[in-house]
């Protein structure tokens, strides 16, 4: 049996459910997105890949590749403690292989490299599951000025486990805890 969750995955896990709440591209694109782990400034996700995710010649679509970067980037920042994740800014993407077809699975890798007042900037890797083949990766820059200011924010201590600032797990009311 696995350990339970972190606060910082939580947290990550009730961002991620709140990017869905409107319905728009990312429930179309990536609903079945599964975050693995968290721990501040890093967030690791598995994504399994549906015929909504691939092109005409039946390879994964360049355009979810570049959604997985953006919306990763915006969950390594989550793990930071930021409920609201800023607004991008620029966001480049290198493909270095082809990322598979439906049925198959991508690994994502979202990373926190600079975290300032204004401006923040991640990293993001697509690998394949099993070979750990990197397919593509990106970089990330957002304007997160006003999102420190969200009465949704926390703060973790250094591991991720416990939240020492602001509200508890269990005050969320909209996560699952186990």
């Amino acid at each position: 049996m696995s350990p339970p969750p972190s606060a910082c995955q939580l947290f990550v896990q009730r961002v991620t459910r709140a990017f869905m709440l409107n319905n728009g591209h990312d429930t179309t694109t990536i609903s079945a997105l599964r975050i693995l782990s968290a721990k501040p400034g890093l967030v690791r996700a598995r994504l399994p890949i549906g015929s909504h995710n691939v092109n005409r010649l039946g390879s994964v679509h360049g355009g979810l590749i570049c959604t997985l970067v953006d919306t990763m980037g915006s969950l390594a920042l989550a793990s930071k403690g930021l409920y609201s994740t800023g607004v991008s800014t620029d966001i480049h993407t290198t493909f270095a292989k082809a990322a598979g077809k439906a049925g198959d699975e991508v690994d994502v890798l979202g990373e926190v490299t600079t975290l300032g007042r204004t401006l923040a900037t991640t990293r993001v890797e697509v690998r394949h599951p099993v070979s750990d083949a990197l397919l593509a990766f990106g970089s990330h820059t957002k304007f997160v000025g006003k999102a420190f200011g969200h009465e949704e924010n926390v703060e973790f201590d250094e591991s991720g486990e416990k939240v020492v600032k602001g509200k508890q797990p269990e005050e969320w009311g909209d996560v699952r805890l186990h």
